[in-house]
């Protein structure tokens, strides 16, 4: 874990005393490591999206060594697909039928992709709220795979996801990507995206995919002041 409590209360802009009633309150996602709280950069960035908190620009900020291969949302949602009707009577059954169709190489082991998947789901749902899931593995460097890959799948039938609002989930994007930096990035850039009105409407329209990527590549993140990983502002 590579934040202690300090560096991950100025990444989510607050007080140590929040952070900490957070962990208590909400689930905030903390390991203890030699009697000390630490933290995963990666888990707070899903957890923020989903509880919808207001974070340092610093946390969705592209990291500095991110490479032109994570140029943007847009380049990773090519290479990884736009798929309609996708089928699924449950969650499993759902991530299972999205693994199979992202274009991965032949010596990706689908399987334990999928298994890794239901591992991290088991420690609670990914779905951030309307309709919308973003399951993605939490060590994407083991994938070794030449480019990043966000797969957007629309399914055939809302499933139970367990989310954060209750709702079924009807949109999966599925994130695989060859380094850690890379997939932060594209974390960012998903969670940017999903809080712009075109980007927005596009995906719960389920427009076609060239007007799905258009609306992609039009995302950037914001230069100035806090930026929203989710919906709204916890106190």
């Amino acid at each position: 874990m590579e934040l202690d409590v300090k560096a991950a209360a100025n990444l989510m802009a607050v007080s140590e005393n929040t952070l900490y009633r957070w962990i208590r309150d909400l689930g905030l996602p903390a390991h203890r490591v030699n009697e000390q709280d630490r933290f995963n950069r990666a888990e707070l960035l899903e957890w923020a999206t989903a509880q919808g908190v207001r974070v340092s620009p610093a946390l969705v900020a592209p990291p500095p060594a991110a490479t032109a291969v994570a140029s943007g949302l847009a380049a990773a949602l090519t290479a990884g697909g736009v798929y309609y009707d996708v089928p699924g009577a449950d969650k499993q059954a759902a991530l299972a039928a999205a693994i199979h169709r992202m274009p991965l190489p032949d010596d990706v082991d689908r399987d334990l992709l999928l298994d890794v998947i239901l591992a991290r789901e088991s420690l609670g749902s990914t779905g951030i709220g309307d309709g919308i899931a973003i399951p993605h593995v939490r060590n994407p460097i083991v994938m070794r795979i030449s480019q990043p890959l966000v797969s957007l799948c629309f399914l055939q039938t809302p499933v139970a996801f367990d989310a954060l609002d209750d709702q079924p989930v009807h949109t999966l994007f599925t994130i695989v990507c060859p380094t850690i930096k890379i997939h932060l990035h594209l974390i960012a850039r998903l969670a940017f995206a999903l809080r712009q009105p075109a980007f927005a409407a596009a995906v719960q329209q389920r427009a076609p995919q060239a007007a799905i990527l258009a609306a992609a590549a039009m995302e950037g993140p914001a230069s100035t002041g806090s930026q929203t990983a989710g919906k709204g502002t916890l106190p």
